[in-house]
């Protein structure tokens, strides 16, 4: 499993039409072959700070993670579609939207232990 993962500023003056778009994309995207799931986040920058609410007019910081099946389910999107994919934001939002892209590879899964509830003391 990897994850395919897009990290989008938007102004705040297309945020609803592009946020309407996104939804469709991601659609779009997730009819592709191996493109199993995605989850859209609010994003912040800063690491010891929780996200505030989108603001009506400010820019929004969002990021979407596409769980894709394997290295070549995404190689194919590289080789296939991205370039057209892309493109269609490009042509409707211009310089409005700026997207920064990177690729994560599941190494280990650690899973945390439930601790047994022993009651009142």
């Amino acid at each position: 499993m990897l994850i395919y993962e897009v990290n989008l500023t938007v102004d705040g003056d297309v945020a609803t039409r592009y946020s309407s778009w996104l939804r469709e994309h991601v659609r779009e995207m997730l009819d592709l072959n191996g493109f199993e799931a995605a989850v859209w986040y609010v994003r912040t920058d800063d690491g010891d700070t929780v996200p505030e609410p989108d603001e009506p007019t400010g820019s929004r910081k969002w990021t979407v993670q596409y769980q894709v099946r394997d290295r070549q389910a995404l190689q194919t999107y590289f080789d296939e579609h991205a370039e057209a994919m892309r493109e269609k934001g490009a042509q409707q939002f211009g310089g409005h939207v700026t997207a920064e892209r990177r690729i994560l590879e599941q190494k280990r899964l650690f899973q945390g232990r439930r601790k047994k509830d022993t009651g009142p003391v």
